[in-house]
This record gives structure tokens, sequence and C-alpha cells, in this order.
């Protein structure tokens, strides 16, 4: 199988050691066409992130509503800047600070498998969510931890149970298991590729479907985080900065930040391509091997074998699927851990 044919995206690493990851990679932009994914739209995420750090806990969060971005605001000044980005304000009781205390006391309180939370800014509340393994004793310790905070948290039940979505089988192998490739990567003439860090946790040697080895693990980070880094054991002749939509390729251009309202699409070894939308970021999710935090969650299906495969909206590298709950036949909620980490950790760049 050619990495082409595999879900991926591009950036760049350079390794300090054997094992560690701390160069700086240069950027070199890709493109193709997708008879699947919509035109590229404005860059909502960009501007999201930049007021987000410009107004910090004077705001609760963004979402997207009409195809206009919204952004909660706490007073006028706020409101006033907001305005000036060409984005929408919405005032808000509860400030970005008031939730991240509440996501903290939820983390004290509340953090056992098969739970998640993150802040919902539709709503101004945190969303406490609870798999189907939440139950009996473990049920009534969440319902009180979420019961200290009155409105600030609303809770809902999801069918299935949070899991990694690693499984044996083709794609990327490594450990015995199979996972899907991301991103393709590089820097200068070096070449990688990222994915789920609980996949590189497992195994320091790659292969293909073949059994052809692709390359070695040179930086993991699972949990707390859900990449990796693996860089390819020679120059790859047939790699591209694109993604597959099993019905065809789709250039991806550059990184970014997801939004809460987007619609994005994931491709995966298991399940091929499928779209969905974006319901919440910096989320908290605990699955049973620890809990991974800054995730995007999404209303996305996938399914074992998925993990490590690309989240995208159109030609924006957007995040590597995680875990989550349910499946391709009926639906469900999935995790993705934002890109942008892995390559602002790293140095990386989208080519």
């Amino acid at each position: 199988m050619k990495i082409r044919h595999r879900r991926v995206g591009a950036v760049a690493v350079t390794t300090a050691t054997a094992a560690v990851v701390t160069a700086t990679l240069a950027t070199a932009p890709a493109a193709f066409a997708s008879p699947a994914a919509p035109a590229a739209p404005a860059d909502h995420g960009a501007v999201a992130s930049s007021l987000a750090h410009q107004l910090g806990s004077q705001t609760a969060g963004s979402y997207l509503k009409g195809g206009k971005l919204v952004v909660t605001v706490t007073g006028a000044k706020a409101a006033q800047a907001v305005r000036a980005a060409g984005a929408v304000p919405k005032t808000v009781a509860r400030s970005g600070s008031d939730l991240k205390q509440v996501m903290a006391a939820l983390k004290r309180d509340a953090t056992i498998p098969g739970t998640a939370w993150a802040i919902d800014p539709a709503t101004n509340q945190v969303l406490l969510t609870m798999d189907s393994t939440v139950k009996g004793a473990k049920l009534k310790k969440v319902q009180a931890a979420a019961a200290k905070h009155g409105a600030a948290v609303r809770t809902e039940r999801v069918a299935g149970t949070f899991q990694k979505f690693t499984l044996g089988g083709e794609a990327i192998y490594g450990g015995g298991s199979r996972c899907s490739l991301g991103f393709n990567v590089r820097s200068g003439g070096t070449y990688y590729f990222v994915t789920a860090g609980h996949c590189t946790n497992i195994s320091s040697t790659w292969t293909d479907s073949s059994g052809r080895t692709l390359g070695r693990t040179v930086a993991s980070s699972f949990p707390g985080n859900d990449y990796g880094v693996v860089q390819y054991s020679s120059t790859p002749t047939d790699t591209r900065g694109a993604v597959s939509l099993y019905s065809g390729t789709h250039d991806i251009t550059r990184s970014g930040n997801a939004t809460v309202g987007q619609t994005v699409y994931r491709s995966g070894s298991t399940t091929g391509l499928h779209n969905g939308r974006v319901t919440a970021l910096n989320q908290t999710v605990n699955y049973s091997q620890g809990s991974v935090s800054g995730l995007i969650r999404t209303t996305v299906c996938a399914e074992p074998g998925d993990s490590g495969g690309p989240l995208f909206a159109p030609n924006t590298a957007l995040g590597l699927t995680s875990g989550g709950s349910g499946n391709c036949s009926w639906g469900g909620t999935t995790f993705f851990q934002p890109v942008t980490e892995v390559l602002n950790r790293y140095g990386l760049s989208v080519y």
C-alpha cells in the first residue's frame, strides 16, 4: 500500500536524540482537489483563537451560528473587541475563569473512566457526559459532583463506552495493532507522519499492509495528550500532503484550530470518510487508560482502527482521531487531538 493512500497531511520534525524530537520544520503547502469536501470557508478558527488570547477570562468560548462566529463576553469592552474583529458578541453570566474552575472541580471529584467534560459556549455551561459504564456508586458520585455547581453544569448520558479506537488489522501496523496514519510531515528533506499517541505508545516500529517498514516512533504522548510522531526510515517517494476520501484524495494546505459548530471530515482505515460537527473544544475525556485533556469533541462517527486518522475542514488539518463511543452504524461521539499542539510542540508544519 502506498503512503499516499492513507489519510495524510504533512508536518516536519527533527530529532535531538534517537528518541526525542526537538527541531524546527519549514512549511511547504500542498494542494489537490476533493470531490466531496466543500470550498474553504472563512477562517473562523483563527479569529476565535486570536480573540480568546486577547480577551482571556472575559470570554467563555465561541461557536458558529448561521455561518457567523459568535463569541461569548462578560462586558461591554470585550463586546467591542469582538465586533471590531468581525464577529458577533454574546453577553453571558459565567466567565471563562468561572467555568474553568468548575472543570477543575470535576477533575478532582468526577475523574472516573467513562466521564468527559468541556465548556458548551452556546449555553454558557460545562457539559458533563457519562457513558454506559458509569452506573451505581460511580453514577451517584458523578451526579453529586455535578450538583455542587447548580446550573453551571449540564449532564448527559451517551450509549456505548469511551474507548481508544485501536484494532489489530491493516493500515499502519505496530505492536500487533492497527491504527490510521494522520498527516504526513517533513523537516527539510526528512519526512515523518503524525498519528495517535496511544498508538505510538505501543510500538517503536511501524509497517504498512505489505509488511514494509515505514519508520520508527520518535515522539509519543498519552495519556494527558494523544499524539505521536513517526520518522520514515528512508526518504519516501510516494507521500503527499493529502487525505484519502476513499473515492479520491483531498489536498491539505495548512493547519488550524477547530470552531464549535463547524462542519468537519474524518478519514480512517476502518470506516473511510465521514463528516459531522464540532460540539466542544478543550474536552477532557477519562479513558480507562488515563485522562486526556484539550480534545476536540465531534458528532463524527469512528470505530476501532480509525485511531490517529485525520480530522480536517476542508483544506485545513485540525486533529487526530483519539477515541469515543458508538460506531458508524448508528452514530456516536468522537474525540480528536488538536493537530496544532503536536505541530507547535515539535516545530512541525503541514506541506
